[in-house]
């Protein structure tokens, strides 16, 4: 019997965004060893983008297919079905409809492909390679334009019936709150605690406080970064907009807990850069509102992974968990 030799082993992880991909050839220890990305809004139709993309791997292909075996093309994306291999009504993404998007990756590529939404994605990547190795229960948040979350139990991403489990983002925080910008709902996570959310906190905060330093920049310059700038030369309207946002962001992570009693909470993407400005907060308002018999076991922590190629090691990821 042969053995395989698993550093000959590479997947292709693509990680579709509303206007970029990124995309790279990464090995079974998390090393990636090549990568590009290209524009996702240039391509009007699922099967132009497709074919560009193929035209950017191919060099890749053929520089590792001589002494490496590609198992196969792992792509985390906007409403991606896992069970259908399908995307489907991504309000984000030129192509609309339900797309069977592995199916044309594979014809294509003539690999196998598996597809996720970018936070199951993200979860997977950081249980092989990053900080949630050797844990089995824990649940990934992703904090970024919107808010995303992957739920791993007993070692496996919980999907649901139907392949959509896990828009933690879209569970209501505050009833009757925050009118969401896309789906209409009010009080959403994404609408407090994504950078969209810290955004609109910060406009409404500065409003109402004119000797804020926030009120130095233009309205259209208002973004979790500048609130950051601002936190970090201590004005304080910046830093409770940070302490809003974990406050709201706290809450939620503990009704997650208690109704999965997961080993840790990782928080990932730009909205983390506030570092404990936001991470203080949460952690001390998911204590305050937990039971008992949950405080003081959960560890909250940010992602190890490096933030420039997380997206890619996440989707490759899909392809090892197989």
């Amino acid at each position: 019997m042969s053995l395989i030799d698993l550093s000959k082993q590479v997947a292709l992880g693509v990680d579709i965004g509303g206007t970029n991909t990124k995309f790279g050839i990464v090995n079974h220890r998390g090393e990636v060893l090549d990568k590009g990305n290209l524009r996702t809004d240039a391509y009007d139709k699922v099967e132009d983008f497709i074919d560009a993309l193929y035209e950017h791997v191919r060099p890749m292909m053929e520089k590792y297919g001589t002494e490496a075996h590609f198992d196969g093309i792992g792509v985390g994306a906007p409403n991606a079905n896992y069970y259908k291999g399908t995307i489907e009504l991504a309000p984000n993404l030129p192509w609309k409809g339900v797309i069977p998007f592995a199916e044309l990756m594979t014809a294509k590529f003539n690999l196998p492909c598996t597809v996720t939404n970018d936070a199951n994605a993200a979860a997977l990547g950081e249980m092989l390679f990053g900080a949630a190795r050797g844990m089995k229960d824990f649940i990934m948040i992703t904090l970024g334009t919107g808010v995303g979350s992957g739920i791993i139990a007993n070692g496996s991403l919980i999907y649901g019936h139907d392949g959509f489990a896990g828009e933690l983002g879209h569970t209501i925080v505050k009833p009757g709150g925050r009118k969401h910008w896309s789906t209409g709902s009010e009080g959403s996570l994404e609408a407090y605690a994504s950078a969209t959310g810290i955004t609109i906190t910060a406009k409404k905060m500065r409003a109402e406080f004119p000797e804020s330093m926030l009120n130095q920049y233009p309205e259209d310059e208002i973004n979790s970064k500048t609130v950051y700038e601002c936190a970090m030369n201590e004005d304080p309207i910046a830093i409770e907009v940070f302490r809003y946002t974990g406050q709201k962001l706290g809450e939620a992570i503990a009704n997650f807990v208690m109704f999965s009693s997961p080993e840790a909470i990782l928080l990932f993407g730009g909205v983390i850069k506030a570092g404990d400005f936001i991470l203080k907060p949460a952690k001390l308002h998911m204590e305050r509102n937990l039971l008992p018999i949950f405080r003081n076991k959960v560890k909250l922590v940010f992602s190890e992974l490096d933030e420039a190629d997380a997206a890619i090691l996440g989707a490759s990821a899909l392809v090892w968990e197989k």
